[in-house]
């Protein structure tokens, strides 16, 4: 049965308590349990947005951003590479026709892959395709993929780059994902030697940016990458920051303060206008984010997303990430030290979005540059992922 978008909606919600439930051991594996990768099957949530003439079920950037901003509400390290998953597998389908029976084989219409996407590799041109080194950062999801997307720079006889899907068996994984936050993710590096690419499995960076192929039933068709990965990658934030003040309201409601005579929080007008200030910027960061979802799901199959309008929404991913780290930070401020305790989830969220936050497309003095450089007609690069 195709699933629709409030069937991705339910069972996100469905699959957000087992995420709370194995963020722990999500945590200690550093990548997603097997039984979480098995619930993804069993769910039918990984080829939520191939298209449908691949044999996905073709939905929109609303249902996968949507769905993992209730996913992040369990754990936003999962979320974050659950999202990336389902993602990447459309960004496959984007590749020449060729490579299309490799990547989406009879019944597996998903193509799990990860995908670095920094130029940090290089390719030469050969006989039947490319040949293909360097080594890329970060992975997410590696460990759980099929395949890997890696982006190098090809010099001659023009200087061009391009994403190029590899095997992951064909892959060397650096084990490096060692982090106080998002362990979850798996982000290893990856390096590759010499590894021959047949042309049908690259792309330039260009076309699969801002291009591709329009395939009947794809209901992303001709976004633009960047704005599409800036709203989903911060969704996990927003879940995460809608987890923490529902922590915090638990938290107050049930508190009663130290070196006191049995005053309870919940009486408190400082802890009142800490939950009432952390819900007003909450609301405000859900609002702006729903919007430019809603405003980049309009733009499917047209291809009409000015430079300007697609800054508008890279800011908006830096802003939400950014406000749901203050809205966190303002919680912990008020909500006493138990809230560290390693039994608590409050203090993972906040080691989460502290390590989500170092994303490129998050980086707020770098966005806000770029918004300038956009608002004063300056030119941009390529690489800057606008």
């Amino acid at each position: 049965m195709p699933l629709t978008h409030a069937d991705a909606l339910d069972r996100s919600e469905q699959l957000s308590h087992s995420l709370a439930e194995r963020a722990d051991e999500a945590e200690t594996l550093r990548r997603l349990p097997p039984s979480t990768m098995a619930d993804l099957v069993d769910l039918d949530l990984l080829r939520m947005v191939v298209p449908t003439s691949l044999g996905g079920h073709g939905l929109g950037v609303s249902s996968l951003a949507r769905s993992t901003r209730i996913l992040g509400q369990g754990c936003a390290a999962s979320a974050w590479t659950v999202s990336f998953l389902i993602l990447h597998s459309w960004m496959l389908g984007k590749f020449p026709a060729a490579a299309r029976p490799e990547l989406f084989p009879p019944g597996h219409p998903w193509a799990s892959a990860a995908a670095p996407l920094a130029p940090t590799g290089t390719l030469t041109a050969t006989e039947g395709g490319f040949l293909v080194d360097g080594r890329w950062e970060w992975a997410t999801g590696v460990h759980h993929a099929d395949w890997v997307m890696v982006h190098a720079v090809q010099a001659e006889p023009e200087l061009v780059t391009r994403f190029v899907v590899v095997r992951r068996s064909e892959v060397t994984i650096d084990d490096v994902w060692h982090t106080s936050g998002m362990c979850a993710t798996g982000s290893d590096a990856v390096r590759l030697e010499q590894v021959f690419v047949p042309s049908h499995r690259a792309m330039l960076a260009a076309q699969l940016m801002f291009g591709g192929d329009v395939l009947d039933g794809d209901g992303m068709s001709m976004l633009p990458m960047p704005p599409v990965l800036a709203l989903v990658a911060a969704a996990p934030a927003l879940g995460a920051a809608e987890r923490a003040v529902a922590l915090y309201r638990e938290r107050i409601a049930a508190r009663v303060l130290a070196y006191s005579l049995g005053d309870r929080a919940v009486e408190q007008p400082a802890a009142q206008m800490r939950l009432g200030t952390v819900v007003s910027e909450l609301a405000g960061a859900r609002s702006r984010w729903d919007v430019a979802i809603d405003e980049l799901e309009g733009c499917a199959g047209t291809g009409n997303v000015p430079l300007e309008r697609r800054m508008a929404l890279r800011l908006t991913a830096a802003a939400t990430v950014r406000a749901a780290r203050s809205i966190v930070g303002t919680i912990a401020e008020g909500a006493g030290a138990s809230v560290y305790f390693n039994s608590s989830p409050f203090q993972r969220i906040q080691r989460d979005l502290e390590v989500l936050k170092g994303h490129v497309i998050f980086d707020w003095d770098r966005t806000t540059e770029l918004a300038g450089r956009v608002a004063l007609d300056l030119p941009v690069k390529p690489t800057d992922m606008v």
